[in-house]
């Protein structure tokens, strides 16, 4: 039992523009770790990230480069994620962006509904009112999801560790 992981890029126009890592994360693991791959070889480790803790209902995760050094972190602010799901993604010498669902209403049925758990959600992390990356799940079979960076000095390799942790640690 495990979650697959596909993260393509896309061009300026939209178009796609191939995967760019690949990842599957084992399910009900005592302490969480996620490594990313070039591709489903799982040869060429790209990124990956692992708590810091076994359990912990507001955890951090480390995220490290290819070679196993640390680039930056995010965690779970618990209090705050108890009606909306809240994270926060550390960039060191950067930032520190919070990141929260937009929607009060769907955020409270896939809480409090068991059933409605696949409906669609939309973080905006921001920092200081502005926001400076995205994650959209979209609607569909598969899980989709749309990622958007909007701040040019935000390492990718952030964003994309933040993206896949969104689908494997929400329903925790």
């Amino acid at each position: 039992m495990v979650n697959q992981y596909e993260v393509h890029g896309v061009t300026p126009d939209g178009q796609e523009a191939g995967v760019l890592a690949f990842a599957q994360q084992k399910r009900l693991a005592f302490k969480e770790q996620v490594t990313l791959y070039t591709d489903d070889t799982k040869q060429v480790p790209v990124l990956g990230f692992k708590a810091r803790q076994v359990i912990d209902l507001g955890a951090t995760y480390d995220i490290f480069d290819a070679i196993g050094n640390p680039i930056g972190l995010f965690r779970k602010k618990f209090g705050a994620s108890l009606l909306r799901s809240t994270w926060v993604l550390e960039q060191p010498g950067y930032y520190e962006a919070v990141g929260q669902e937009r929607n009060l209403f769907v955020a409270l049925l896939r809480r409090f509904v068991d059933y409605l758990s696949w409906l669609p959600y939309h973080f905006d992390f921001q920092v200081n009112g502005n926001t400076v990356f995205s994650v959209e799940r979209k609607w569909g079979l598969r899980d989709t999801y749309n990622v958007a960076i909007l701040d040019p000095n935000l390492d990718r390799r952030l964003v994309i560790a933040m993206a896949v942790a969104l689908d494997a640690l929400q329903s925790r």
